[in-house]
């Protein structure tokens, strides 16, 4: 309950939130002072207009493998190599992985908690035990949790074009 009353309020907050139309610069225009949002985009230029909390993707997904949609939550862990994939819990407490389009763009390392807002294709896929391998190496696990992925999982993933990073709320 807690989680959907922050993203809820996260998407309150952010949608005041404009981001300008560079991929890696800061959107703080307000729409009243007491409301003022500071964050920073990454790859295509977004706003938190219209996103939906990330509690509602099963809903939106209903029983398609794939919709086009735009999510609010919360940064779980992000790949410490790059910063080329973020995931997100959803309320199952299963991990979203969000990778990015044409691997265009990398989010900060350090974004693990903060409130981003992701647009893109959310898409349920069996992941290969090869790149669950690789997604625990770059999250730092050790090589006995890497040996132990010995089976494809079922996923619900992620294709974000932009992603905006709350500073604070």
């Amino acid at each position: 309950m807690t989680s959907k009353i922050l993203a809820f309020a996260a998407l309150v907050s952010l949608s005041a939130c404009q981001s300008t139309p560079a991929s890696e610069t800061a959107a703080t225009t307000p729409a009243t002072p007491a409301t003022q949002v500071a964050g920073k985009t990454y790859g295509a230029a977004i706003t938190a207009d219209g996103a939906k909390p990330l509690s509602e993707l099963k809903q939106v997904l209903g029983n398609q493998d794939s919709a086009q949609v735009k999510l609010v939550g919360t940064a779980d862990a992000v790949c410490q190599a790059k910063g080329c994939w973020l995931t997100m819990k959803t309320p199952e407490g299963k991990e979203m992985r969000v990778r990015f389009k044409d691997y265009a763009f990398f989010v900060p390392k350090d974004i693990s908690g903060k409130t981003v807002v992701i647009n893109g294709w959310a898409h349920r896929e069996e992941v290969p035990v090869a790149d669950l391998q690789h997604y625990a190496k770059d999250a730092g696990k050790s090589d006995q949790e890497i040996a132990a992925i010995t089976k494809p999982e079922e996923q619900l993933n992620f294709e974000a074009d932009g992603v905006l990073v709350a500073d604070k709320l």
